[in-house]
């Protein structure tokens, strides 16, 4: 603590110490008010200004120690300058005494109670933000809430300094009245209970509903203005309309058909979309079959001397084709039209609010739901059109192994397919812009995994930026910048993998005024609703997280909000734990967050890791590398982010997700039965080198004491 603020927490501690000490209360409670009722008149009969200004003093020294009798010097305003001036002296009063402990509360607490809680108040500040005027005024109206502790919780919160005077001022209003005008009656007041009679009190709680009820009826006043230029069937085919059949279609379809909604799902290409065809499933049955041959040529780390594995590329990617079509029927029309959903296949475009045009067909809703997905983003880099690239779409369609292959792109799906393609035996040169590849891991994550890769094989060439693509004698070559200087790439297939974009064009809400975010999202607001109120989005055309799990978890709330929002709860998106992972050979898993993040954001945060090297399992399997890294609160067990690097991560960080998700801390993982020897074991031990950071030194020596008192 500094000195400024050790001196501030002095001063305040000896003021409220002389306050009790000398029962400094007394003169300010009901019956010490009316025993010197007369002499204080007298004094302010003789000495107007210099009483107001006494009054005025005390009443801010009151306010801002957050000492009892706030309600009593109110009702002395009242008593001794009527209703008019003393509503004046206490509406200023209070509002600078409410200011000045709502700085102090500021100045000792806050930026404790944020780092230490910072991501658990994320949602709160923000809605602060947002909102914050708002809440304020509302819980001032109702006296029922002890201003003090609004004092102290708000000064905790990134409301403006201004702001909470202002609206504080403003909210209190109508209380300091009631009080002021029952001062003038002071005699004939018997107790500060008397003062609002049950008939009051349910007035000032309905003037504090007030803006609540008048929010909604904005709500619904802008809904109207947006929604009555189109014009509004007089009834509707359906409750729900969604376009796109991936992961956030195929749930929100789902959901609707669950409670019993009149669904139409609409998809112009396959069903189950990107994850499905083109990306998580066929990847990763690619990469199993890379894992496999890769454990095949180090089969001497398993005791067998020797193996021979021949292979052919292309039965490889009929297997990756199998897989699909083996996976497909979870996702085919003729399940969700068993479930009740209407399949309907076509582009679809909006034409209103409560229309989508399919086809010749136009199809009514009360509802629409856009989950149309992403696509692979291609750079605008010069000559690049001329390379006939590969993306994650046309991958799959490759039967003949490049023999020169350059990917272009450091992120997750780059990192997956430059690996597989190395075990193959594909000579692969990942071009990454960055200073590393996983940019958004932890150094020693990606650090570690570019080792791994240029083990196998992957020439990894960070901080080079792709210039130029052309054709020479006729091949192909990759122009790149590294450092000031020109460098020249030859390769046989290009690999473009440098992140996606959401799909946001031609099916209509350009013409309806749909705007979109600075990554090219759609815009929506924390319900996943946008600027139409009867249209929803989720997936990967609103992010901020393009991963087939977060698409299905956004799902839910687009589905629930668009079906029942309008006369039900609605339900703000919750994305406090999310987590992702990375599949490459080891596992790249995480959740919450890593350490870079928490030193950019300023979070406080102790880091634990155990080295996976020493797990058992690991060992037998020959897997003994990588990591389990925990982020927890100083001193505490509450776990803020934990990143996992090994075999099957992505399988072993789901007890962390678990415990994240259910305020579960380290110490009740490490008393958590896991299975021997299992992978699992890990967060066990991670949560053992955390107990171990943490022992009673002190009372282990009393311990050791005792015990060697017990031997004698």
């Amino acid at each position: 603590m500094s000195k400024s603020r050790l001196l501030l927490v002095v001063i305040i501690a000896v003021l409220i110490g002389v306050f009790f000490a000398f029962d400094l209360g007394g003169y300010i409670s009901l019956d010490g008010l009316r025993a010197r009722q007369d002499a204080i008149t007298a004094y302010r009969d003789e000495n107007m200004l210099e009483a107001a200004l006494i009054y005025f003093a005390i009443y801010i020294a009151v306010t801002a120690l957050s000492l009892p009798g706030a309600t009593v010097m109110t009702l002395a305003g009242g008593a001794f300058f009527g209703l008019l001036w003393g509503t004046v002296l206490v509406s200023f009063a209070s509002t600078v005494g409410a200011t000045l402990a709502f700085l102090i509360a500021r100045l000792l607490f806050r930026d404790a109670v944020q780092n230490r809680f910072g991501s658990s108040l994320r949602a709160v500040n923000a809605g602060v933000a947002r909102d914050g005027a708002f809440y304020l005024f509302t819980l001032r109206l109702v006296p029922l809430f002890p201003f003090f502790v609004i004092n102290l919780l708000m000064a905790l919160t990134p409301i403006r300094t201004l702001v909470f005077f202002l609206v504080s001022q403003l909210g209190m209003f109508p209380a300091t009245v009631v009080y002021v005008n029952a001062g003038t009656h002071l005699g004939k007041l018997d107790s500060l209970a008397g003062i609002l009679s049950p008939g009051l009190v349910v007035s000032f709680t309905l003037l504090g509903l007030f803006p609540l009820i008048a929010k909604k009826l904005v709500d619904v006043i802008k809904s109207r203005r947006v929604l009555k230029q189109y014009p509004k069937p007089e009834r509707f085919e359906r409750d729900l309309i969604v376009i796109g059949a991936g992961s956030a279609g195929l749930v929100s379809a789902y959901i609707g058909a669950a409670v019993k909604a009149k669904v139409t799902l609409i998809e112009k290409q396959d069903m189950g979309g990107e994850c499905l065809n083109t990306g998580c499933v066929p990847s990763k049955a690619l990469i199993r079959s890379a894992k496999f041959l890769a454990q095949a040529k180090n089969s001497q780390h398993y005791g067998i001397r020797q193996t021979s594995v021949e292979f052919d590329f292309a039965d490889v990617m009929e297997r990756v084709h199998r897989v699909i079509d083996t996976v497909a029927p979870h996702d085919s029309a003729e399940r969700y039209e068993s479930l009740g959903v209407e399949v309907v296949k076509g582009e679809a475009r909006i034409t209103s609010p409560w229309s989508v045009e399919v086809g010749k067909r136009t199809v009514t809703a009360r509802g629409i739901i856009v989950a149309a997905g992403g696509r692979p983003f291609v750079p605008p880099i010069p000559g690049i059109e001329d390379m006939g690239y590969l993306t994650s779409e046309n991958l799959w369609e490759l039967r003949e192994l490049p023999e020169r292959l350059v990917v272009l792109g450091g992120g997750p799906i780059g990192c997956e397919l430059a690996q597989a393609f190395a075990r193959f035996g594909s000579r692969v040169v990942q071009v990454e812009m960055l200073p590393r590849i996983l940019i958004r891991e932890d150094p020693e994550v990606s650090e570690m995994m570019t080792a791994r890769f240029r083990e196998e094989g992957v020439d990894v060439r960070v901080n080079h930026k792709a210039t130029r693509f052309l054709v020479e004698d006729g091949r192909k070559v990759l122009l790149a910048e590294h450092q000031g200087e020109e460098v020249r790439v030859e390769f046989d297939a290009l690999l473009v993998a440098v992140g996606r974009v959401a799909n946001t064009a031609n099916y209509g809400l350009e013409e309806l005024g749909i705007t979109l975010t600075k990554s090219r999202t759609l815009e929506v607001n924390e319900y996943l609703q946008s600027r139409i109120p009867t249209i929803y989005a989720c997936g990967d055309v609103v992010g901020p997280y393009q991963f087939t799990h977060m698409a299905a978890h956004q799902a839910w709330f687009a589905s629930v909000n668009a079906l029942f929002g309008s006369f039900l709860k609605r339900f703000r998106v919750d994305y406090s734990v999310v987590p992702w992972a990375t599949f490459t050979d080891p596992e790249v898993a995480r959740v919450g967050l890593n350490e870079e993040e928490a030193r950019e954001q300023g979070i406080d945060c102790e880091v634990t890791v155990y080295d996976i090297d020493h797990l058992d399992r690991a060992i037998t399997d020959e897997e003994a590398r990588g990591f389990v890294k925990v982020l927890t609160v100083p001193g505490k067990d509450r776990i803020l982010g934990v990143t996992i690097v090994g075999e099957h991560a992505g399988d072993i960080i789901a007890e962390y997700v678990s415990a994240m998700k259910n305020k579960v801390g380290l110490n009740k993982i490490l008393a958590t039965i896991h299975i021997y020897p299992t992978l699992a074991e890990a967060n066990k031990y991670a949560a053992g080198e955390w107990k171990r950071a943490h022992v009673p030194r002190t009372l282990l020596n009393w311990v050791e004491r005792y015990h060697r008192w017990r031997r004698g």
